[in-house]
């Protein structure tokens, strides 16, 4: 079957070739997890397939990059001249309302001071103005003597 090894090359000789058998797993299972203590790992490690075969490797530190942060769209210090222009105005407004509502109470105070005055001295006058035939009261008169406090008549 072999061929003839050549009459010049003796020392040859023809070498069987092996061809890998391909490993058709019947079940797939999940590897068992190997414990590890808490803050301690191994600088060997070996994980059990579930056809039986253990792999063993040395664990392999992913240096984990630096995260990202993306600046801010707006500078910090901007956004609290913001939040200060806000604040103030917001005092001012208030401010205003405060001394518009002084003013406007100030006022309306004002005019009940007014209408008192006027109703008031309104009263006054008609008391005063009055016809005499109103015979409630002390009547005085010169000319005739005549003094109804006092029952006096000349």
């Amino acid at each position: 079957m072999h061929p003839e090894p050549a009459r010049h090359a003796p020392a040859e000789r023809a070498l069987p070739v092996h061809s890998p058998t391909p490993i058709t797993p019947s079940v797939v299972h999940p590897a068992p997890v190997v414990p590890v203590q808490p803050g301690h790992v191994s600088a060997v490690a070996s994980i059990v397939l579930p056809d039986g075969r253990v792999v063993t490797g040395y664990a392999i530190e992913h240096p984990q990059p630096a995260p990202v942060t993306a600046p801010p769209p707006v500078s910090r210090a901007a956004v609290n001249v913001a939040l200060g222009g806000v604040g103030f105005l917001a005092v001012c407004g208030g401010l205003l309302l405060l001394t518009s509502f002084i003013a406007a109470l100030t006022a309306f105070i004002g005019q009940l001071i007014i209408l008192a005055a006027v109703i008031f001295g309104g009263w006054i006058a008609v008391q005063v103005l009055s016809t005499s035939s109103h015979r409630s009261g002390t009547t005085v008169n010169i000319r005739k003597a005549t003094f109804k406090r006092n029952h006096f008549h000349g």
